[in-house]
């Protein structure tokens, strides 16, 4: 079997830093103006420090992708032309476009820099992998909607046409991510296709019949809500040999805007799964599921993939949010002396048994003494504390080490239930 591409999301540089750590091959990255992801938090990707993120990658051995994949309109055309000196510049290994007229201006600034077509572009057959491989391009990133034996076809009419698959991450109810709900619902301030979705298929809808006004029905009965557009998250690790046999190139991992816990976690999962699958193809892939459900979620399904349609149980109407198994408590970030200084993120006590985890090892240790940067001992490490801590065993290697509850909430494991088998 061919060795697939673990392709992370880079929200931010640190996030980028634990992504490559962690395990990805390879990263993918955006600026806010010209990519569908509007980030918020952390040392933002900007075009001030575009050439630095890349820099960065390039450093820890991974390669780095710039998501250009907006729908453009003659003004971001425009803006984009005058960014373009600091874009070559910054020297990405690949651009990720969707809109023809980005493609060709760019072409004209970096035409020896690979062109990967984005999911946006919704490649559903391998006619449209051809015409996209006569324009230039090397890669191209196929739809979501299609079954693992649609891009075995593919690959076999198109062999040298490298193909990415997303394998993991939240979905979009609409079809390859075009839709146009968060416009009109939001009078056009939250555009989905300018990387500033709302997300109202996260939204709790109920039923209004027109004769009568006022009178509000859930669609289904519930206390949590009614989501009847959120779909569960994808989680493909338990068909990564099929998707391997597939020929995909690249397998890609959705969540530029999840936190830095959430791209670490599901790295390493990753990482570590596709390393066995490689070595032994018929390897249990149920531990590395388990690892998944610590991450957040909204209970996980295979979408597409296997062939039959959209499962009937692959929308999460109960929930919004992702709901994870275990807490994140802190990530470690010096050590002095026998301590390790850390900034909690959720509280833990003295004395609790917690999980570490670093990119090379897992396990479970104990918090044997937490004192605050004065020297007092403490009994609890509270949330947003800046702190020292002692543990039971020690990582081989602390540097982007980070610390979660151990096992899994019964609560994630009912959410998570679906035909992921």
């Amino acid at each position: 079997m061919n060795k697939p591409e673990l392709l992370m999301p880079a929200g931010n540089v640190e996030k980028l830093k634990y992504a490559v750590k962690y395990g990805a091959d390879a990263v993918y990255l955006g600026v806010v103006d010209f990519s569908l992801r509007a980030m918020r938090k952390g040392e933002l990707i900007t075009m001030d420090n575009l050439k630095l993120a890349i820099d960065t990658a390039h450093e820890m051995g991974a390669k780095a992708y710039l998501t250009l994949n907006i729908f453009g309109f003659n003004s971001d055309i425009k803006s984009l032309e005058t960014c373009m000196e600091r874009i070559v510049d910054s020297n990405p290994d690949a651009l990720i476009i969707s809109d023809p007229g980005i493609m060709r201006l760019t072409k004209k600034y970096m035409p020896n820099t690979p062109l990967h077509v984005s999911t946006q572009a919704n490649i559903l057959n391998y006619e449209a992998v051809k015409f996209w491989q006569d324009f230039g391009a090397t890669r191209c990133i196929l739809a979501r909607e299609l079954p693992i034996k649609d891009v075995a076809e593919i690959k076999k009419q198109v062999p040298d046409m490298e193909l990415e698959c997303f394998i993991h991450g939240a979905q979009c109810v609409s079809f390859s991510g075009r839709c146009l709900l968060s416009d009109y619902m939001t009078n056009g301030e939250r555009k989905a296709n300018s990387g500033n979705c709302s997300q109202p298929c996260r939204w709790s809808y109920k039923l209004l019949e027109e004769t009568r006004p006022g009178e509000y029905q859930e669609i289904i009965q519930d206390d949590k809500g009614t989501h009847i557009l959120s779909t569960k998250d994808l989680c493909l690790v338990k068909h990564l040999k099929e998707m391997t046999e597939a020929g995909i190139d690249s397998f890609k991992v959705e969540g530029r805007t999840k936190s830095l816990y959430y791209v670490s976690a599901v790295a390493k999962a990753y990482r570590e799964a596709i390393d066995t699958v490689l070595k032994n193809p018929d390897a249990d892939m149920q531990p590395y599921f388990e690892e998944l459900l610590k991450v957040g979620n909204r209970g996980y399904t295979t979408g597409f993939y296997l062939g039959e349609g959209y499962p009937s149980d692959g929308y999460s109407y109960d929930i919004s949010k992702g709901l994870a198994g275990a807490d994140f408590l802190c990530e470690v970030w010096a050590k002095e002396g026998d301590y390790y200084r850390i900034k909690t993120k959720n509280k833990f006590f003295k004395n609790e048994d917690i999980e570490l985890i670093t990119p090379t090892e897992k396990f479970v240790t104990q918090v044997t003494e937490i004192k605050d940067l004065k020297g007092e001992e403490q009994e609890l490490a509270n949330t947003n504390h800046e702190l020292l801590v002692k543990f039971s065993k020690e990582p081989q290697n602390w540097e982007y080490a980070l610390i979660r509850t151990v096992g899994i909430k019964n609560g994630v494991n009912e959410i998570s239930k679906c035909s992921c088998s």
